[in-house]
């Protein structure tokens, strides 16, 4: 029965489960566009470490959020839900089906539930949170938010020095864990309805998949895709903390072998992807689809869904 809701797709969840692929063909067989929900997508020039969709892929289906920053800027979630929502209304106005891929959590909760309305930016409060990072090591600050917020720390990686202070500087400004003010939430996207999708790989099968998504990212060009942003933007960019491009920093410095870089990359995607599980593991209304069958069986069983879904 027809809501006079305008419907949407989500396809989340772990690195390297085949959500672009899958979103890919959903979006030409239902006239959709895409909206990345990437973290890193956004920064211009990071093509290769993200996974970015391909100049022919972009020319097949229409995506949004892709290429709005260079490195060196910040975007935020709350930058994210803001273009997000802008462009949802857009493509309601054409009359297309948004599907919302990407696997970064934090955005995809600021576009649907919308944003905690926490404490304010305390520069005195990171000055002297990043003195403590710098001086006891991130390590040792990312434990003491383990103590204070252990669900925040869980899904904030220790080396995120960013997220770990933000985390901090909420419960020292206000007295309340980030978690306490994200329960209770913010404002929910309204004027639209929205089924949510994710595949779901045995690990064994899911660490296959990154291990080979790295050795082709490498033998993509990404070293000299990181050579050519770091000559640009220079090494001290946060977005080349990302997983990737701080291995190939390591590398390019020195410090590690080709192997070594390649093998750490894979070590540190599998540790991001078993992060990601357990964010979407509370994910509410999260769809899964088996993907043992085969990528052709998980479209096969996505767009039966997508066609429900649809049904006036």
């Amino acid at each position: 029965m027809s809501t006079g809701l305008h419907p949407l797709v989500v396809l989340t969840g772990p690195t390297a489960s085949g959500k672009s692929a899958l979103a890919l063909r959903l979006a030409m067989a239902f006239h959709g566009e895409i909206v990345s929900c990437d973290a890193l997508q956004v920064f211009r020039g990071m093509d290769i470490g993200t996974a970015k969709p391909t100049p022919l892929e972009r020319e097949a289906v229409h995506h949004h959020l892709l290429d709005v920053r260079t490195p060196v800027e910040q975007f935020s979630a709350g930058d994210y839900q803001r273009d997000a929502r802008r462009v949802l209304e857009e493509i309601r106005a054409r009359g297309a089906l948004p599907l919302v891929v990407g696997g970064t959590g934090l955005y995809l909760r600021a576009l649907l539930a919308g944003l905690f309305e926490g404490p304010g930016r305390s520069d005195p409060l990171r000055r002297r949170l990043h003195a403590i990072a710098d001086s006891g090591g991130l390590a040792h600050l990312h434990a003491r938010l383990d103590r204070i917020d252990p669900a925040a720390a869980a899904r904030i990686p220790p080396h995120d020095r960013s997220r770990v202070v933000r985390a901090y500087e909420v419960y020292l400004s206000s007295g309340r864990s980030l978690s306490w003010w994200q329960a209770r939430g913010g404002s929910r996207l309204e004027g639209f309805r929205w089924l949510k999708l994710a595949v779901h790989w045995p690990r064994p099968d899911l660490y296959a998949r990154i291990d080979a998504r790295v050795d082709a990212m490498f033998a993509g060009g990404l070293v000299d895709e990181v050579r050519t942003l770091v000559a640009r933007h220079g090494p001290g960019a946060a977005a080349f903390k990302a997983i990737g491009y701080r291995e190939v920093l390591h590398h390019l410095e020195g410090r590690w072998t080709l192997a070594d870089a390649i093998q750490a990359a894979k070590q540190a995607s599998r540790r991001y992807a078993k992060r990601q599980c357990t964010w979407f593991r509370v994910e509410p209304d999260l769809d899964w689809i088996d993907g043992t069958g085969g990528l052709e069986a998980v479209y096969r069983e996505a767009a039966a869904r997508v066609t429900a879904f649809l049904e006036p």
